[in-house]
Protein backbone atom coordinates (compact mmCIF):
# COMPACT_ATOMS: atom_id res chain seq x y z
CA UNK A 1 0.00 0.00 0.00
CA UNK A 2 1.41 3.36 -1.05
CA UNK A 3 1.20 6.09 1.57
CA UNK A 4 1.73 9.80 1.01
CA UNK A 5 2.75 12.38 3.59
CA UNK A 6 0.59 15.51 3.79
CA UNK A 7 1.73 19.12 3.88
CA UNK A 8 1.77 20.24 7.52
CA UNK A 9 3.60 23.60 7.40
CA UNK A 10 3.94 25.65 4.22
CA UNK A 11 7.20 27.08 5.53
CA UNK A 12 8.81 27.59 2.09
CA UNK A 13 12.30 26.91 3.46
CA UNK A 14 15.16 27.31 1.03
CA UNK A 15 16.80 24.37 2.85
CA UNK A 16 14.61 22.85 5.55
CA UNK A 17 16.73 20.59 7.75
CA UNK A 18 17.59 19.25 11.19
CA UNK A 19 14.09 18.45 12.52
CA UNK A 20 13.68 17.05 16.03
CA UNK A 21 10.86 16.68 18.53
CA UNK A 22 11.71 18.62 21.69
CA UNK A 23 10.84 16.16 24.49
CA UNK A 24 10.33 18.86 27.13
CA UNK A 25 8.44 21.42 25.07
CA UNK A 26 6.54 18.83 23.01
CA UNK A 27 7.19 20.83 19.86
CA UNK A 28 8.79 20.19 16.49
CA UNK A 29 11.96 22.19 15.88
CA UNK A 30 13.53 22.56 12.42
CA UNK A 31 15.93 24.83 10.55
CA UNK A 32 16.03 26.75 7.30
CA UNK A 33 19.80 26.55 6.84
CA UNK A 34 20.11 29.01 3.95
CA UNK A 35 17.94 31.64 5.62
CA UNK A 36 19.56 31.16 9.06
CA UNK A 37 16.30 30.49 10.86
CA UNK A 38 15.03 28.09 13.50
CA UNK A 39 11.32 27.23 13.77
CA UNK A 40 9.27 25.69 16.57
CA UNK A 41 5.84 24.28 15.76
CA UNK A 42 3.04 22.44 17.50
CA UNK A 43 2.11 18.89 16.47
CA UNK A 44 -0.78 20.31 14.42
CA UNK A 45 1.61 22.50 12.41
CA UNK A 46 0.92 25.83 14.10
CA UNK A 47 4.22 27.75 14.16
CA UNK A 48 4.94 28.83 17.73
CA UNK A 49 8.26 30.65 17.29
CA UNK A 50 10.87 31.65 14.71
CA UNK A 51 14.41 32.63 15.68
CA UNK A 52 16.92 34.32 13.34
CA UNK A 53 20.71 34.01 13.52
CA UNK A 54 23.69 35.95 12.18
CA UNK A 55 25.44 32.81 10.93
CA UNK A 56 24.45 29.48 9.40
CA UNK A 57 22.74 27.10 11.82
CA UNK A 58 22.02 23.52 10.80
CA UNK A 59 21.18 21.33 13.80
CA UNK A 60 20.65 21.36 17.54
CA UNK A 61 20.68 19.24 20.66
CA UNK A 62 18.42 19.75 23.67
CA UNK A 63 20.07 20.93 26.91
CA UNK A 64 16.90 21.74 28.86
CA UNK A 65 13.47 23.28 28.37
CA UNK A 66 14.77 26.69 27.32
CA UNK A 67 18.31 25.97 26.11
CA UNK A 68 19.70 24.30 23.00
CA UNK A 69 23.19 23.42 21.84
CA UNK A 70 23.19 24.81 18.28
CA UNK A 71 25.58 23.52 15.61
CA UNK A 72 26.63 26.70 13.76
CA UNK A 73 29.18 27.34 11.04
CA UNK A 74 31.79 28.32 13.65
CA UNK A 75 31.06 25.94 16.50
CA UNK A 76 28.69 24.38 18.97
CA UNK A 77 26.94 27.14 20.93
CA UNK A 78 24.60 27.31 23.88
CA UNK A 79 21.47 29.21 22.86
CA UNK A 80 18.79 30.55 25.20
CA UNK A 81 15.41 30.34 23.48
CA UNK A 82 13.93 32.97 25.80
CA UNK A 83 16.61 35.68 25.78
CA UNK A 84 18.45 34.85 22.55
CA UNK A 85 21.73 34.87 24.47
CA UNK A 86 24.49 32.80 22.83
CA UNK A 87 27.71 31.45 24.32
CA UNK A 88 30.40 29.20 22.86
CA UNK A 89 30.61 25.57 23.98
CA UNK A 90 33.37 24.52 21.59
CA UNK A 91 34.76 25.97 18.36
CA UNK A 92 34.39 23.82 15.22
CA UNK A 93 36.21 24.89 12.04
CA UNK A 94 35.83 28.50 13.15
CA UNK A 95 38.93 29.49 11.16
CA UNK A 96 37.59 28.04 7.89
CA UNK A 97 34.94 30.27 6.31
CA UNK A 98 34.46 27.82 3.43
CA UNK A 99 32.68 25.21 5.60
CA UNK A 100 29.47 24.98 7.61
CA UNK A 101 27.70 22.43 9.77
CA UNK A 102 25.18 20.03 8.31
CA UNK A 103 23.42 16.84 9.41
CA UNK A 104 23.97 16.12 13.13
CA UNK A 105 22.26 13.94 15.73
CA UNK A 106 22.45 13.06 19.45
CA UNK A 107 23.40 9.51 20.40
CA UNK A 108 21.42 7.84 23.25
CA UNK A 109 24.46 8.43 25.52
CA UNK A 110 24.18 12.21 25.03
CA UNK A 111 27.11 12.34 22.61
CA UNK A 112 26.47 14.74 19.72
CA UNK A 113 27.67 13.76 16.23
CA UNK A 114 28.18 16.95 14.21
CA UNK A 115 28.80 16.95 10.45
CA UNK A 116 30.48 19.72 8.45
CA UNK A 117 30.80 20.32 4.71
CA UNK A 118 32.07 22.85 2.19
CA UNK A 119 29.46 25.55 1.52
CA UNK A 120 30.02 25.21 -2.22
CA UNK A 121 29.38 21.43 -2.07
CA UNK A 122 31.95 21.10 -4.84
CA UNK A 123 34.52 18.78 -3.28
CA UNK A 124 35.34 16.88 -0.08
CA UNK A 125 36.44 19.02 2.82
CA UNK A 126 33.90 18.26 5.52
CA UNK A 127 34.19 16.15 8.63
CA UNK A 128 32.22 14.47 11.39
CA UNK A 129 32.88 15.32 15.02
CA UNK A 130 31.74 13.78 18.30
CA UNK A 131 31.13 16.06 21.28
CA UNK A 132 30.43 14.77 24.78
CA UNK A 133 31.31 16.03 28.26
CA UNK A 134 33.70 18.76 27.12
CA UNK A 135 35.53 16.50 24.65
CA UNK A 136 35.52 17.04 20.88
CA UNK A 137 36.75 14.11 18.77
CA UNK A 138 37.14 13.93 14.99
CA UNK A 139 35.39 10.82 13.64
CA UNK A 140 35.70 11.24 9.88
CA UNK A 141 37.44 13.61 7.46
CA UNK A 142 37.21 14.40 3.73
CA UNK A 143 33.43 14.11 3.64
CA UNK A 144 31.54 15.91 0.92
CA UNK A 145 27.95 16.04 2.25
CA UNK A 146 27.61 14.25 5.62
CA UNK A 147 24.12 12.88 6.21
CA UNK A 148 21.99 10.04 7.61
CA UNK A 149 23.55 10.23 11.08
CA UNK A 150 21.45 8.06 13.40
CA UNK A 151 21.75 5.30 15.98
CA UNK A 152 20.18 2.00 16.92
CA UNK A 153 17.89 2.07 20.00
CA UNK A 154 20.58 0.41 22.17
CA UNK A 155 23.24 2.85 20.95
CA UNK A 156 25.47 0.04 19.68
CA UNK A 157 25.23 0.84 15.95
CA UNK A 158 25.89 4.16 14.24
CA UNK A 159 24.76 4.91 10.70
CA UNK A 160 26.09 7.59 8.35
CA UNK A 161 26.26 8.53 4.68
CA UNK A 162 28.30 10.78 2.44
CA UNK A 163 25.38 11.66 0.18
CA UNK A 164 27.09 11.64 -3.26
CA UNK A 165 28.31 8.06 -2.73
CA UNK A 166 24.71 6.76 -2.58
CA UNK A 167 25.78 4.41 0.21
CA UNK A 168 24.63 4.26 3.84
CA UNK A 169 27.35 2.94 6.15
CA UNK A 170 27.27 1.52 9.66
CA UNK A 171 29.75 0.82 12.42
CA UNK A 172 29.78 -0.40 16.01
CA UNK A 173 29.48 2.34 18.63
CA UNK A 174 30.18 2.48 22.34
CA UNK A 175 26.71 2.65 23.95
CA UNK A 176 28.14 4.60 26.90
CA UNK A 177 29.69 7.42 24.84
CA UNK A 178 28.48 7.19 21.24
CA UNK A 179 32.03 7.01 19.91
CA UNK A 180 32.63 4.59 17.01
CA UNK A 181 34.56 1.52 18.12
CA UNK A 182 34.62 -0.54 14.94
CA UNK A 183 35.31 -0.33 11.24
CA UNK A 184 32.74 1.14 8.88
CA UNK A 185 30.90 -1.29 6.60
CA UNK A 186 28.12 -1.08 4.02
CA UNK A 187 24.57 -1.01 5.38
CA UNK A 188 22.69 -0.24 2.17
CA UNK A 189 23.77 0.59 -1.38
CA UNK A 190 20.97 2.84 -2.66
CA UNK A 191 22.51 3.72 -6.03
CA UNK A 192 19.68 1.95 -7.86
CA UNK A 193 17.00 3.75 -5.84
CA UNK A 194 15.37 7.14 -6.10
CA UNK A 195 17.39 10.23 -5.34
CA UNK A 196 20.27 10.53 -2.90
CA UNK A 197 20.47 9.50 0.77
CA UNK A 198 19.89 12.55 2.96
CA UNK A 199 18.94 12.71 6.66
CA UNK A 200 17.83 9.62 8.55
CA UNK A 201 16.34 8.55 11.87
CA UNK A 202 15.88 5.19 13.61
CA UNK A 203 12.47 4.13 14.93
CA UNK A 204 11.79 2.15 18.12
CA UNK A 205 11.99 -1.12 16.18
CA UNK A 206 15.50 -0.39 14.96
CA UNK A 207 14.51 0.36 11.36
CA UNK A 208 16.17 3.28 9.53
CA UNK A 209 14.07 5.95 7.78
CA UNK A 210 16.08 7.73 5.08
CA UNK A 211 14.95 10.91 3.31
CA UNK A 212 15.66 10.88 -0.43
CA UNK A 213 16.98 14.15 -1.84
CA UNK A 214 15.65 14.36 -5.38
CA UNK A 215 13.58 11.23 -4.80
CA UNK A 216 10.27 12.60 -3.47
CA UNK A 217 10.10 9.99 -0.72
CA UNK A 218 11.37 8.56 2.53
CA UNK A 219 12.46 4.91 2.63
CA UNK A 220 12.28 2.60 5.65
CA UNK A 221 15.18 0.15 5.73
CA UNK A 222 15.12 -3.02 7.84
CA UNK A 223 18.15 -3.74 10.08
CA UNK A 224 19.58 -5.90 7.26
CA UNK A 225 19.47 -2.93 4.87
CA UNK A 226 16.54 -4.17 2.78
CA UNK A 227 13.68 -1.82 1.90
CA UNK A 228 10.64 -2.30 4.14
CA UNK A 229 8.37 0.49 2.87
CA UNK A 230 8.36 3.78 0.98
CA UNK A 231 6.37 6.90 1.89
CA UNK A 232 5.74 9.34 -0.95
CA UNK A 233 6.30 13.08 -0.40
CA UNK A 234 4.80 15.81 -2.68
CA UNK A 235 8.18 17.57 -2.87
CA UNK A 236 11.29 16.29 -4.62
CA UNK A 237 14.04 17.44 -2.25
CA UNK A 238 13.22 15.57 0.96
CA UNK A 239 15.95 16.36 3.49
CA UNK A 240 15.37 14.79 6.91
CA UNK A 241 12.82 12.84 8.99
CA UNK A 242 11.94 13.10 12.69
CA UNK A 243 9.42 11.28 14.88
CA UNK A 244 7.22 13.26 17.24
CA UNK A 245 3.68 14.10 18.21
CA UNK A 246 1.42 11.93 20.39
CA UNK A 247 3.18 8.66 21.19
CA UNK A 248 6.01 9.64 18.81
CA UNK A 249 3.96 8.13 15.97
CA UNK A 250 3.99 11.11 13.62
CA UNK A 251 6.80 11.19 11.07
CA UNK A 252 7.75 14.77 10.17
CA UNK A 253 9.73 15.47 7.00
CA UNK A 254 11.60 18.64 6.05
CA UNK A 255 12.11 19.58 2.40
CA UNK A 256 13.95 22.21 0.37
CA UNK A 257 13.20 24.62 -2.47
CA UNK A 258 16.79 25.63 -3.29
CA UNK A 259 18.16 24.95 -6.78
CA UNK A 260 14.70 24.37 -8.27
CA UNK A 261 13.97 26.14 -11.56
CA UNK A 262 11.02 28.48 -11.97
CA UNK A 263 9.18 25.70 -13.78
CA UNK A 264 9.93 23.21 -11.02
CA UNK A 265 8.83 25.65 -8.33
CA UNK A 266 5.58 26.26 -10.18
CA UNK A 267 4.90 22.52 -10.29
CA UNK A 268 6.18 22.01 -6.76
CA UNK A 269 4.72 25.02 -4.97
CA UNK A 270 4.94 23.31 -1.56
CA UNK A 271 8.70 22.74 -1.84
CA UNK A 272 10.42 23.80 1.37
CA UNK A 273 7.42 22.81 3.47
CA UNK A 274 7.25 20.36 6.36
CA UNK A 275 5.24 17.21 5.69
CA UNK A 276 3.79 14.66 8.12
CA UNK A 277 2.24 11.23 8.22
CA UNK A 278 0.79 9.21 11.10
CA UNK A 279 2.30 5.73 11.41
CA UNK A 280 1.74 2.50 13.29
CA UNK A 281 5.36 2.63 14.49
CA UNK A 282 6.79 4.86 17.20
CA UNK A 283 10.07 6.72 17.05
CA UNK A 284 12.58 7.15 19.86
CA UNK A 285 12.59 10.05 22.33
CA UNK A 286 15.21 12.71 21.60
CA UNK A 287 18.14 12.29 24.03
CA UNK A 288 19.51 15.31 25.89
CA UNK A 289 23.10 16.29 25.14
CA UNK A 290 25.75 15.52 27.77
CA UNK A 291 27.75 18.72 28.26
Amino acid sequence: MNQTARLLIDSKCALGEGPFWHPLRQQLFFFDINNRKLFAAEADGAVANIWSFDEIVAAAAVIDNDTLAIATETGLKRYDLITGETSLIVAIEADDSSTRTNDSRVHPSGGFWIGTMRKEEDEPGGAVYHYRADNLTTIRTQARIPNATCFSPDGRIAYWSDTPTKQILKCAADPATGLPIGEWSLFADVSDGRGYPDGAVIDSEGYLWNAKWGGSCVVRHAPDGSIDRIIEVPASQVSCPAFGGPGLKTLFLTTAAKNLSAEQLAAENVAGGVFAIELDIAGQPEPLITL
